[in-house]
């Protein structure tokens, strides 16, 4: 899913006042890491991961490897916080993909 920038920027809003769910270390982004953000996702739709300093992986790497690796949107990176967005399969989990401005496909 493609997201547009009206899109976005709704997603931004939403995930203001959030804390980061995961952290990225020393280990860096392993493939185990990126199925544990679909699984987490799965619940959320939207969350914050936080690259702590001493990881050698770069935000724009991360989302490079997230997005490659999975269906996971990078929404925004900011510093060393990246936003992830993945709409749910599951209907009483999907929070923030049922409120999405409608994009004009």
């Amino acid at each position: 899913m493609q997201l547009t920038g009206k899109q976005k920027r709704y997603l931004r809003a939403q995930v203001n006042d959030m804390s980061p769910l995961f952290q990225i270390g020393k280990n860096g982004l392993t493939p185990e890491m990126v199925m544990e953000f679909e699984e987490a996702l799965e619940k959320r739709e939207l969350m914050k991961v936080q690259l702590l300093q001493n990881t050698d992986v770069k935000p724009e790497d991360a989302k490079k490897i997230i997005e490659d690796n999975s269906d996971i949107n990078v929404v925004q990176t900011i510093g060393k916080v990246i936003v992830l967005f993945k709409p749910s399969t599951k209907e009483k989990y999907q929070l923030y993909s049922t409120k999405l401005p409608r994009s004009n496909n």
